[in-house]
């Protein structure tokens, strides 16, 4: 009898390993608004990691923990022996991060909010963390919307980069301009001084002459 139980048995332990080990994978933390909390995952080499994450933070208002918009989580990957930074991104309160393991060893995950309420009071934030060690695909959807929006910022940036680029034009035009108008400006004066020069000794020529004239006059009467 014992013979015939053992099988069932052993198929019931395993049942619930897997159930545990498929619940370890998911975990949620509380921290303070702010503050980081990493952790420390060994990899194989070439691996794909996909780590999705979901931000809640305390309402006193409502007495429970609700998604907050204004709660940007910001998540750092960096492979420990090289400090090689493999994700450094800013994203929404709930989203994903994926990257790919290039050698085996430490890696250190890194999650921390970019929110706070105010200079007295530190909200506190749970965090739901799942994350996929070997993941065979990664999320196009999510991969194309990362693509997206890079491509929006690059444009951005483009633009921002033309606008300069047209202000520079602008100040180079308005300073040639100026120093056009300076130079006519002092070659103005210049003329003038000269003029102003050569009539005030003009004046003393003639009124030299007109004295002298008037003294040999005098003499002569």
């Amino acid at each position: 009898m014992p013979a015939s139980r053992s099988p069932a048995l052993s198929a019931l332990s395993l049942l619930l390993l897997a159930l545990f080990v498929a619940s370890a994978q998911a975990l949620y933390f509380v921290l303070p608004a702010g503050s980081p909390r990493c952790f420390l995952e060994e990899l194989p080499a070439h691996t794909i990691v996909v780590g999705t994450y979901k931000a809640e933070e305390w309402s006193h208002e409502e007495s429970k923990y609700i998604i907050n918009d204004r709660l940007g989580i910001q998540v750092n990957v960096e492979f420990v022996e090289t400090k090689e930074a493999l994700v450094n991104t800013r994203g929404l309160p709930e989203g994903k991060f994926t990257f790919t393991s290039h050698d085996s060893g430490d890696h250190n995950i890194c999650l921390r909010t970019n929110y706070t309420a105010g200079w007295f009071t530190t909200p506190q934030v749970r965090m739901h963390l799942d994350i996929s060690v070997g993941e065979a695909k990664v999320d196009e959807d999510a991969e194309r919307d990362h693509v997206t929006d890079l491509a929006s910022k690059i444009r951005d940036l483009n633009s921002r980069l033309a606008d300069i680029q047209r202000e520079q034009q602008f100040q180079r035009e308005r300073e040639h301009d100026f120093r056009e108008l300076s130079e006519k400006t002092n070659s103005r004066a210049v003329y003038w001084s000269i003029f102003q020069v050569f009539v005030l000794f003009t004046t003393c020529a003639y009124q030299l002459r007109h004295l002298q004239s008037w003294f040999t006059k005098k003499k002569i009467v």
